[in-house]
């Protein structure tokens, strides 16, 4: 069969798949696999194992260098620190767990050798980007539950592929496992390694090397993704599986490193890895051999199940025990861990090999145990995350503002740097496609609609703002939010003064233009230190404010609350009553109070987190 026919059809119904995607809100992965197996051998046979030949373990292998250099070039500093417990025990304690559990289970239900069992194991130790990626793309979660998610899926991708590797060659063909531990360090070692001297070198490329500047940005997208692949291949050319090892390290460190045209970078990365990744998931769902997953009867299902529903919850309960992460978050974090593209194609290359050494039972069990799992959790985590999300109510409240211009943009940037899950709405096509390349979620529509308003998710929304420049539609704006949607904070942009009264009425928080901008000019005039500082929050520096509840705060005293709280913010005042105060050391909190935080951003958001985990 010509393969060109073959790329077109699979690249043309993996895009098609992830717009639909997109527009139902359901993680693309369900629908790749599914097109898969329909156009596998057990379905149309359009895709079969010989259609690619040899050159099927190269595009997978460059592929997936490709989706976890994106996903790593994501992991920012500041975002694993919102959850920098959670993601060291994911990635140590959680991935031992997932290994020995996963292991015995393995050996339990399906009556392996203890070789293959391990071989099993240590492939579904991860989750990985292949899989979180597109789920996060349609599901909003707090950033410490994304931080925890992307940075299990890469690391653990990174530590599955070395350890398995490892152990094929150490115990299922060598009979060696005393060389495990060296042989894993020394991959690694190497992987890394090959990572930050490739990193270093890109660096230094886009820094030193200045191309006429129109052609700037194309040479910092190339660059990069030549830096991703040549780290891949060449930890490929020392040692077998420690490439992705080399990619996910230079896409780490590129990825905290201050580049030029880094949105430019993050965007052609993001379209080049749904590109691959609708490629790779088809290619390789295509393989699956059902025989092989039938074959494996009750014993492969204990297998799903019991990695699915006790050591996944095992392995979270231990890891996530922060006090940010709520009940619901560390049953979402439980329920939610399918595995990815990277378990797939290792263990399709080790069941090539067990055939050709003759161990056909052990190829079948191997693949098929390790597709078994990836196809369930696939169709029942990844395909159904956001209504486990809906119903655990994990998704954050969102803030929805009405008005994509500048007053609009630069109020979305501020929330979302606090944390908020922020949705635009504008009737405007192009305002909405620029807010949407500038990362942010944006809604196409007439915001005095209320079909528009609906399709913002306005009916879970904890905030409104109305903020274009005709009073009459914020006002129309505010009056359906407040009275037909039950919103409870809305807040509108009045342009005209004589205008606040009707706004007011609707109980409608109204900021007069004029008023407010009076104001600011006059603080620049009085007090300007304190006028810059209001103006750099965001910008380092925040003020949040939190309502006190009987969970443990009512009855302690301001200068308990301080002694907990870290360096960097201070409790600026407390609103009690209808009156706002600065409290003195001795004052008690109440139930209902309000208490504002003012300091750094990061000493700010830890204090809210510490006493109000989902604000």
């Amino acid at each position: 069969m010509d393969v060109l026919p073959v790329v077109i059809g699979i690249l043309a119904l993996g895009i098609g798949a992830q717009i639909v995607a997109k527009r139902l809100r359901v993680p693309s992965v369900l629908f790749l696999i599914v097109i898969g197996v329909l156009v596998g051998p057990e379905g149309l046979g359009f895709v079969t194992i010989d259609t690619f030949g040899d050159g099927l373990e190269t595009v997978v292998g460059l592929s997936v260098a490709i989706i976890i250099f994106d996903g790593a070039f994501h992991l920012r500093r500041e975002k694993l620190e919102r959850a920098p417990k959670a993601v060291r025990r994911l990635t140590t304690i959680g991935a031992g767990i997932a290994f020995v559990g996963t292991a015995a289970a393995a050996w339990l239900f399906l009556g392996t050798d203890w070789e293959i069992a391990l071989l099993i194991a240590s492939l579904l130790i991860a989750t990985g980007p292949t899989v979180i990626t597109p789920i996060l793309d349609v599901v909003t979660v707090r950033e410490h539950v994304e931080a925890a998610l992307e940075a299990e899926g890469i690391i653990n991708d990174v530590t599955a592929a070395v350890l398995a590797i490892v152990i094929f060659e150490a115990v299922v063909v060598g009979d060696a496992p005393e060389l495990i531990p060296t042989g894993f360090l020394q991959r690694l070692a190497a992987g890394v390694g090959i990572g930050v001297v490739v990193a270093a070198i890109v660096w230094l490329l886009l820094v030193k090397v200045r191309p006429p500047a129109g052609d700037a940005p194309q040479m910092a997208r190339l660059t990069t993704l030549t830096g991703a692949l040549v780290s891949f291949g060449l930890a490929e050319s020392v040692f077998p599986e420690t490439g992705v090892a080399a990619a996910a390290t230079t896409g780490i460190v590129l990825g905290n490193l201050d580049l030029p045209h880094r949105e430019e970078i993050l965007s052609f990365n993001r379209d080049l890895t749904l590109v691959v990744l609708a490629f790779v998931f088809i290619s390789l769902a295509a393989l699956i051999d059902f025989d092989s997953l039938f074959g494996l009867g009750t014993g492969g299902i204990a297998v799903v199940v019991a990695v699915t529903l006790f050591i996944r919850p095992l392995l979270v309960a231990l890891s996530a025990t922060d006090r940010q992460f709520s009940r619901d978050e560390r049953f979402f974090l439980s329920f939610v861990g399918p595995r990815g593209i990277i378990p797939a194609s290792v263990a399709t290359l080790f069941a090539l090999q067990l055939e050709a050494a003759g161990q056909f039972e052990a190829a079948r069990t191997l693949a098929g145990t390790v597709f078994l799992v990836i196809f369930l959790t696939v169709i029942l985590q990844a395909g159904f995350a956001r209504q486990i999300a809906e119903y655990l109510e994990v998704i954050p409240m969102p803030a929805i503002i009405v008005g994509g211009g500048r007053i609009g943009r630069a109020l979305a940037m501020r929330l979302e740097k606090r944390g908020e899950n922020v949705v635009l709405v504008d009737e405007e096509e192009e305002v909405v496609e620029r807010l949407r390349q500038d990362g942010y979620t944006a809604v196409v529509g007439d915001g005095t609609s209320p079909d528009t308003l609906r399709d913002a998710d306005v009916g879970r929304a904890r905030i409104v703002v109305a903020t274009t420049a005709d009073d009459d539609a914020n006002l129309l704006i505010s009056q359906l939010a407040r009275t037909t949607f039950d919103v409870e904070t809305v807040v509108a942009r009045v342009n005209d003064p004589g205008n606040v009264d009707a706004f007011e009425t609707l109980g409608v928080r109204a900021i007069d233009v004029a008023s407010a901008t009076a104001w600011s000019i006059d603080n620049e005039i009085e007090r300007p230190a304190l006028a810059h500082w209001m103006t750099e929050l965001g910008e380092g520096h925040d003020a949040q404010e939190i309502t006190v509840t009987a969970t443990g705060l009512v009855g302690s005293t301001i200068a308990e609350l301080d002694a907990e709280i870290p360096d960097g913010v201070i409790v600026a005042v407390i609103a009690r009553d209808g009156e706002t105060y600065v409290p003195e050391a001795d004052t008690a909190l109440e139930d209902g109070d309000k208490v504002t935080f003012i300091g750094r951003d990061d000493a700010v958001r830890e204090a809210v987190r510490r006493f109000h985990p989902h604000d």
